[in-house]
C-alpha cells in the first residue's frame, strides 16, 4: 500500500534537461542536484534486462523534489511522445511487498530495477488500471539522495 505521508517526488519526463533546468528552475524557485548522465541498467516485463543512458536531476528543495529525467527513444523516459509530470515517487521499506501487493490490485508493472525474482530490486514503475504511475523506491536509498542534494554525489557509497 502507498503511504502519501512518504510521497517525495514528482518525476517529469524532458527533451533538453539542460533547458529544463533553467526553465522550471527559475519558475519554481529551485536549485539542482548535479545531473548524473549513465546507464541504468533495468529490468522490462516484456524482455527482461536492459540498459538505458538516463539523465536525471532532483531539485535539492522539497519536502516534494521534482525530478527531471531525459532518456532515450522507446524507453520509459522517452519525452519525445508527451513531455511533463510522468511519475509519483514514494519511498518503500519494502519494494517487492509494495509492488506485489499492486499488482495483485490490478495494477501493471512498467519497470523494474531487477527481476521479480530477485525481489524487483531498489525501485519499481507501476500503473494503475486508471493510468496512475508510481514509483515505490527503497528507502534505504535515503541517505544517498539526501548526500546528493546536500552536494555530493548520488552514486558513491554511504560511509
Amino acid at each position: 500500500m502507498l503511504d502519501h505521508s512518504r510521497f517525495f517526488h514528482i518525476g517529469i519526463r524532458v527533451t533538453d534537461i539542460g533547458a529544463a533546468m533553467a526553465e522550471i528552475g527559475k519558475q519554481a524557485g529551485v536549485t539542482w542536484a548535479s545531473v548524473q548522465d549513465r546507464p541504468m541498467s533495468v529490468w522490462l516485463p516484456e524482455s527482461g534486462p536492459a540498459v538505458f543512458q538516463l539523465a536525471l536531476t532532483y531539485s535539492i528543495e522539497g519536502p516534494v523534489h521534482l525530478e527531471l529525467l531525459q532518456g532515450p527513444k522507446g524507453s520509459i523516459w522517452d519525452a519525445n511522445d508527451g513531455p511533463g509530470a510522468h511519475h509519483f515517487g514514494y519511498w518503500s521499506d519494502d519494494v517487492g511487498a509494495d509492488t506485489e501487493q499492486l499488482l495483485a490490485d490490478g495494477w501493471t508493472l512498467e519497470i523494474a530495477a531487477a527481476a521479480p525474482s530477485d525481489g524487483y530490486g531498489r525501485f519499481t514503475y507501476v500503473r494503475s488500471p486508471s493510468g496512475y504511475l508510481v514509483e515505490p523506491i527503497s528507502i534505504s536509498s535515503k541517505p544517498r539522495f539526501e548526500r546528493w542534494w546536500a552536494g555530493g554525489s548520488l552514486s558513491d557509497p554511504v560511509s
